[in-house]
């Protein structure tokens, strides 16, 4: 995949159409799906692309959409303010949302 899109609420949308349609939210070991009630530890999941989007009024407003597969399966969206994962998860989802050009 590749940012071609505009805004992050436009990625999302297409996204979500193109079947990634949970949503993901960050934890200490992986990542968690509340409306499933089931987490997965960073070993468990894929991160297939990384877009970064600044905000419309402040480029410090930015955040990073990552596209993810689980091994069991599941497709969805994480969306994490800019660097902010470096605070309390672990060293292995860090790696994991690493942003590599």
């Amino acid at each position: 995949m590749k940012n071609t899109y505009p805004s992050l609420s436009v990625a999302i949308e297409d996204l979500q159409k193109k079947g990634y349609d949970t949503d993901f939210n960050l934890i200490d070991e992986g990542i968690e799906s509340k409306h499933q009630k089931k987490s997965w530890k960073a070993e468990e999941i894929e991160v297939e692309d990384a877009m970064r989007f600044e905000g419309m009024t402040n480029p410090d407003d930015s955040s990073v959409l990552y596209v993810i597969n689980t091994k069991d399966g599941v497709k969805g969206l994480l969306v994490d303010a800019y660097g902010a994962y470096s605070g309390q998860i672990s060293q292995e989802m860090i790696e994991k949302l690493r942003i590599t050009h």
